[in-house]
């Protein structure tokens, strides 16, 4: 580039922060605004990180996207909705080499939604650097991944299962791969992932920047991150700091676990209002609320593990559109997918494990906008609502009458 036009671009840069009343969060917390000269590039992100309509970043990004800026192995917690995603984005997108049309980044994710979201940030904050990016995962037809990346691409975002068929089959090579990223750590490092990610590891160069991405960090999985980090910059964030600001909670006292559906009728109109995720725990159960609710004249969508990935994919794509406005899943949203649109979080069925919770809830609020969470407890679910209170250092109250008006 001319450096004439650098200088413009440089300028320009400073005038969009002014504009955009994001000078002094910029200047006082990245602080690779300092070292401008040698992340040039960063004009362009910053360009197309105020199209988008980032307008602050969040704590995570603040402190999180310098050091895996300048190459470090980075361990990073934060709570959902708070921008994980595109801290590593960031950080990738300022470390390649665009003019080698080579894998050098490989992201993991634990499910397909999750992603096939990540690629998506990806191409959006790499738009005008002209990055290529591609999702390999399962469920989706393996030619047309092999044809794909012998085409060419900067970053491949997948799970572990398809990316390691990829390496194996030599379609995925690794030679040029410089960043390594598990996005939601704890559940990548879990027993059923841990053997997979250790293959793929083994199968990467040996000098790699490793980056660890979670919004819970149990000491198992910090203990696994040992085995293949080095020196890694930890960005934790404490357990008890771990709640979802600009998230209201509430619990509804269904007392039996059959008279859950009449309540969740009772809400609908004022779930309609707005666009709502609706959990429970088993896929079975999925699929009988949604026929029950159905049966009542209730318009809902639902999807889970059991589901093709096309009919998943449509249903997501529906209500991303704001076309579906209630969606019944499992935990398999409970991780990553950010649908900005969504106020309402409703579990109708408590989470097994307090960990989930955070993932469910922040399906509202993202970065930080205003939400919702209803809880419906039964007596059994009591002791559950004290350990997720406890776990997290809040209160939750009982549900109001006016929920329309908290939306």
């Amino acid at each position: 580039m001319h450096p004439c036009a650098l200088l413009l671009m440089y300028y320009m840069f400073w005038f969009f922060l002014y504009m955009n009343n994001f000078l002094c969060d910029v200047m006082m917390s990245v602080a690779f605004v300092d070292t401008l000269k040698q992340y040039s590039l960063v004009i362009l992100q910053i360009q197309t990180l105020l199209f988008v309509g980032f307008e602050k970043p969040s704590a995570i990004q603040q402190r999180g996207i310098v050091p895996f800026c300048k190459g470090l192995d980075v361990i990073q917690q934060a709570q959902s909705g708070t921008g994980k995603t595109a801290t590593f984005c960031s950080g990738i997108l300022q470390q390649l080499d665009y003019g080698l049309v080579e894998c050098q980044a490989l992201v993991l994710a634990p499910t397909r939604e999750l992603a096939q979201q990540i690629e998506k940030v990806m191409r959006a904050l790499g738009d005008y650097l002209g990055v290529k990016v591609h999702a390999c995962v399962g469920g989706t037809s393996v030619r047309e991944d092999q044809r794909i990346l012998a085409s060419g691409v900067h970053v491949v975002v997948g799970t572990p299962g398809r990316v390691f068929d990829m390496l194996r089959r030599q379609s995925l090579r690794p030679d040029n791969i410089k960043m390594f990223v598990l996005d939601e750590a704890d559940e990548m490092l879990s027993r059923g992932f841990k053997d997979q990610i250790y293959d793929i590891f083994q199968l990467l160069p040996s000098k790699i920047q490793v980056g660890v991405f979670s919004a819970t960090m149990p000491p198992e999985a910090l203990e696994i991150t040992r085995k293949f980090m080095n020196k890694p910059v930890r960005i934790l964030v404490k357990r008890d700091e771990l709640t979802l600001e600009g998230i209201k909670q509430f619990y509804v006292n269904v007392e039996k676990e059959e008279w859950k559906l009449d309540t969740l009728c009772d809400l609908y109109e004022t779930l309609a209002i707005t666009q709502s995720v609706i959990f429970v725990n088993t896929r079975r159960k999925v699929d009988w609320l949604t026929d029950k609710m159905r049966g009542r004249d209730h318009t809902v969508s639902a999807t889970h593990g059991d589901m093709d990935q096309n009919t998943r994919d449509i249903i997501m794509r529906e209500f991303r559109s704001g076309s579906s406005r209630v969606l019944i899943t499992t935990d398999l949203l409970a991780r990553g997918i950010d649908v900005q649109q969504v106020s309402l979080v409703i579990n109708y069925d408590l989470p097994t494990q307090p960990e989930n919770y955070l993932h469910r809830i922040g399906r509202s609020g993202r970065f930080g906008r205003k939400g919702v969470a209803i809880n419906f407890v039964t007596r059994e679910d009591e002791r559950m609502l004290f350990d997720i209170q406890k776990f997290y250092n809040v209160v939750i109250e009982e549900l109001p009458a006016n929920v329309a008006d908290l939306l």
